[in-house]
């Protein structure tokens, strides 16, 4: 279960909020929640985490995607896990939904709530030279960086940042 820090109000930088984090199952989630539109990964490498720059949004953002048609929870994270990261069999920890008042966007031009599956992945520091070179999807993750060496320097998503802290966090 997460942690629940809190944000000034849980509002993200474009008035979006997250509205609540939901200790259910994956199973149970995509029966019990509507639209489970994503799932996203906290990727710790060592005792360091990682991030990766995402172009189009300009901005430095945890792993991860949206679901596509009739996919699981599981199977959105181990595919976007495989395209960012080259990575594959991993072992995920599942840690609930995050459900969320979001602004418009690109992907719906309306204010809406939506969920977001949320997970944790460890990986030994001596993988950060594979996934470097495994990685599939250079379009969109551009580059890779460690939390610590990037946070202040850089721009990192609030939402991610916040997310990351409730996965640093957790008890």
């Amino acid at each position: 279960m997460l942690l629940k820090t809190s944000m000034n109000g849980n509002e993200l930088e474009n008035g979006s909020e997250i509205l609540e984090f939901i200790d259910v199952t994956e199973e149970d989630a995509l029966k019990n929640y509507s639209p489970v539109s994503n799932a996203l990964v906290v990727v710790k490498c060592g005792s360091r985490y990682l991030l990766g720059f995402n172009k189009w949004r300009k901005r430095f953002e945890i792993f991860g995607g949206c679901r596509e048609e009739n996919e699981t929870l599981r199977e959105c994270i181990s595919r976007e896990t495989m395209e960012e990261l080259g990575l594959k069999n991993v072992n995920f920890e599942y840690f609930g939904l995050v459900h969320y008042n979001m602004a418009p966007s690109y992907f719906n031009k309306e204010w809406h709530e939506e969920y977001g599956a949320l997970y944790g992945l460890t990986v030994p520091e001596s993988s950060f030279a594979e996934i470097e070179s495994s990685r599939i999807d250079r379009d969109e993750i551009e580059r890779l960086a460690f939390y610590d060496d990037i946070k202040g320097k850089e721009y990192v998503a609030q939402i991610d940042e916040y997310l990351l802290t409730c996965v640093k966090n957790k008890g």
